[in-house]
């Protein structure tokens, strides 16, 4: 196969590597995207569709560690790590505790705040110029709970976001109730944050492909890397060729923006990147008594709904740490059904069903993105690990990454996303 020369190669054209992509090519780079598969039906495909500043936490908090011990031996936990031999496992466990302290919290929430931020902005302005539409509505988000330890979980939430610019406000189950009709009643109460956003996230992941055609950037569908070649001169190591299903490249710079499958990619250059799999599950319905007009998070069950574009219902949940494991678990499934029936008015017993998905959302151990040069090869960039905030984030993490490429003064605080942390 011929080789072909590029300025900067993106391996993945998930949300991030696109909105990276993006960026890169208004900075004035000249970009080519590959991916293994079509644009936006990896991991980009079943999430929620949220646009939402307020969910800018990262999985590791102060007071989990024995909470992380209960989710090993419960498999109907909305938030489970599913035991295994494995010492990505060990090593991704032992950097997960140590990231459990208010310090490492805060300084992640600052700058997945910031990230988030730049996201919305970008995509309200994009649905402005879009030429299609993405399904991008601003109806905000409603976080509700049955429990007192849910709403306590919900104020707590709201005062950390509140005092990073991001507006939330308590109210009452019967306010709640009025407000969105297709709750039960018996709330205990909730937080609506006014100003969040959703979206379709396959039409958003097409919009950003239409976006970086106009800019002058390229995407390459069905190329999936496979190998590389490496040279070592004066002590620095380079990558030469990116060898893909389609031809070979050789680029200035490349992008290492493939969610889960990053790892076994980086294990070929000789890297280890503790990348583990968020295993969630969605599914689309209309199996809605009353169908609902917000984007709901239910608190006590993890448990996320969004009216979608074509008038039906997305309902998406659980958590399944997993190293590379697809496979579809019935009995969490089913633990969605009935926990979004618990709450709302939605038919009971078997749902009529659209479509069920489930995918691997890419995390690290301390929830923050891995964002920055490799300290192995000059030429490699890293862009991975934005666990369930991927659409949330994309934008505002391929921000800092051209700001970081282009040598030039970035949106946030870069350090918390540095690569070598892990590398």
């Amino acid at each position: 196969m011929a080789t072909e020369k590029v300025d900067v190669l993106v391996l993945g054209a998930g949300i991030v590597g696109l909105s990276t992509a993006i960026e890169l090519q208004k900075a004035g780079r000249q970009v080519t995207v590959i991916d293994k598969g079509e644009p936006g039906f990896g991991c980009s495909y079943g999430n929620a569709g949220w646009m939402t500043p307020c969910f800018s936490m990262p999985l590791p908090q102060p007071g989990m560690f024995f909470k992380s011990i209960g989710w090993l031996l419960n498999p109907d936990s909305p938030l489970r790590i599913k035991p295994q031999p494995s010492w990505l496992l060990v090593r991704w466990m032992t950097h997960f505790l140590l990231a459990m302290n208010e310090r490492r919290m805060n300084q992640s929430v600052a700058v997945l705040t910031d990230i988030s931020k730049y996201s919305l902005d970008f995509y309200a302005d994009l649905a402005t110029r879009a030429p299609k539409t993405f399904g991008f509505d601003q109806k905000g988000l409603l976080l509700v709970s049955g429990t007192d330890d849910g709403l306590k979980a919900a104020k707590i939430e709201m005062d950390l976001m509140n005092a990073r610019g991001v507006p939330g406000k308590l109210m009452t189950g019967e306010e709640i109730s009025a407000m969105e009709p297709s709750l039960k009643p018996g709330l205990k109460g909730g937080v609506y944050f006014p100003k969040e956003a959703h979206s379709e996230p396959l039409l958003t992941v097409q919009a950003l492909v239409s976006e970086l055609e106009s800019l002058g950037g390229k995407v390459l569908s069905r190329a999936e890397a496979f190998d590389f070649v490496t040279s070592n001169a004066g002590g620095s190591s380079k990558i030469e060729e990116v060898h893909t299903t389609r031809g070979k490249f050789k680029a200035d710079l490349v992008l290492l923006a493939m969610g889960t499958w990053s790892d076994e990619l980086a294990r070929r250059l000789g890297l280890r990147v503790p990348i583990l799999g968020g295993k969630g599950y969605r599914i689309i319905t209309n199996s809605f008594d009353v169908k609902p007009q917000h984007p709901i998070m239910i608190v006590d069950r993890k448990i996320a709904v969004t009216p979608r574009y074509d008038g039906a219902t997305s309902v998406a949940g659980t958590l399944e740490l997993v190293n590379q494991d697809f496979e579809i678990t019935p009995r969490r499934l089913n633990n969605i059904i009935t926990g979004t029936q618990q709450y709302m008015h939605m038919s009971k017993g078997e749902p009529e069903i659209k479509e069920i998905w489930r995918g691997l959302r890419p995390c690290t151990p301390d929830g923050v993105p891995m964002i920055g040069f490799s300290k192995k090869h000059s030429n490699l960039f890293y862009q991975i690990g934005h666990q369930m905030l991927g659409l949330q984030s994309a934008p505002g993490s391929g921000r800092v990454a051209a700001d970081l490429i282009m040598g030039r003064p970035s949106i946030t605080d870069t350090k918390p996303f540095r690569p070598e942390r892990y590398e």
